[in-house]
């Protein structure tokens, strides 16, 4: 007997999928897919969710000067002339930034291996942003499942699908 499911497919395809759907889940708090491949998520989600747990304020906060670009009242930079050039004029603010300590840093890069990158968009090219589901993870997640000691998703059956037959589920975060 195995240790997981093949659902199907190639092992790339099969990475691929699970990879999508775990975003999926963490991005949206749900995803409705088959029992088959929901109960193969959840154990990988369950593993990012408890990593995260366990680094959650493994951090320092760092003060740091950061240069910001002064901008008017329209949000738009402020130029000056200086030498016949215009230049941007920046402020130096203090920042409180979180440094990860080694074992969080590794936890991150560990999740991140699972996680594809997440862009949102408000239907213009500019208003694309990338969201950091890393982040989520350890600042809303962790901190609702800390007292929890693992079952951090629950599978509740919907019904059979309509084109064939399979068993579809509700994967969500408790």
């Amino acid at each position: 007997m195995g240790k997981y499911r093949k659902l199907g497919r190639t092992s790339s395809q099969r990475k691929a999928l699970l990879r999508s759907q775990v975003t999926a889940l963490i991005q949206h708090g749900r995803i409705v897919t088959t029992e088959a491949r929901a109960k193969e998520v959840r154990k990988i989600a369950d593993g990012l969710v408890a990593a995260a747990i366990r680094e959650k304020d493994n951090f320092d906060e760092v003060t740091v000067t950061a240069k910001v670009p002064r901008k008017d009242a329209n949000g738009r930079r402020v130029k000056e002339v200086i030498d016949g050039k215009r230049v941007t004029i920046y402020d130096e603010v203090e920042k409180k930034i979180k440094k990860d300590r080694p074992s969080r840093l590794h936890a991150r890069r560990q999740i991140l291996k699972v996680l594809y990158p997440v862009k949102t968009s408000d239907g213009t090219r500019k208003g694309t942003k990338e969201v950091d589901l890393v982040a989520k993870l350890f600042d809303e997640i962790a901190p609702k499942y800390v007292g929890r000691n693992g079952g951090y998703t629950r599978i509740v059956k919907i019904g059979q699908r309509k084109g064939d037959g399979a068993l579809e589920v509700l994967l969500e975060l408790v």
